[in-house]
């Protein structure tokens, strides 16, 4: 046998040892072959709750969100003291910082300026074979080092945290 045989028959009997090792144990396989119900699909529902007042219960919404439907979103704001409306209590702070007027559609724009930008730039070939993410070169630009950061303000005289080490 050739040298170049050997080395083709070494490298085909390793590519087989190699496919051979995925083939395991089935119970570590994570993906589900059954048609059962997903656990994560099932979601307790609210305790039920007698209302002080039945005229002022919501119009029924077929097929809609029910007063004992979970919100997980909104349980989680609330959890951790949040509100879904602006604070007025900290109206100093709000004049302050919109001060200089404020743009009640600013997301949307921004939204808009970023799918634009995405589509002009949508990276070569290979970035997109590889799936690179575009967001990190586009707005490179605009990030900010906390250590330069950091050591700008202790210049002002401003405490900080102690930054992680570099």
């Amino acid at each position: 046998m050739s040298v170049g045989v050997k080395s083709t028959s070494f490298v085909l009997c390793a590519a087989l040892l190699v496919v051979a090792g995925c083939a395991g144990d089935p119970k570590l396989d994570l993906t589900t072959r059954s048609a059962g119900p997903d656990a994560f699909a099932i979601v307790p529902f609210k305790p039920l709750e007698e209302p002080a007042n039945y005229a002022a219960l919501p119009v029924p919404t077929p097929g809609g969100s029910n007063r004992a439907d979970q919100t997980p979103k909104a349980d989680a704001i609330a959890a951790l003291g949040g509100r879904g409306a602006p604070v007025t209590g900290n109206g100093a702070l709000l004049a302050q910082t919109g001060r200089y007027g404020i743009t009640p559609s600013i997301r949307a724009e921004l939204a808009a300026a970023d799918l634009r930008f995405r589509r002009f730039h949508d990276g070569n070939f290979i970035s997109r074979m590889i799936a690179r993410n575009q967001y990190e070169k586009a707005y490179r630009r605009y990030g900010i080092n906390p250590w330069d950061e950091s050591e700008r303000l202790a210049a002002l005289g401003i405490v900080t945290p102690m930054a992680p080490a570099r």
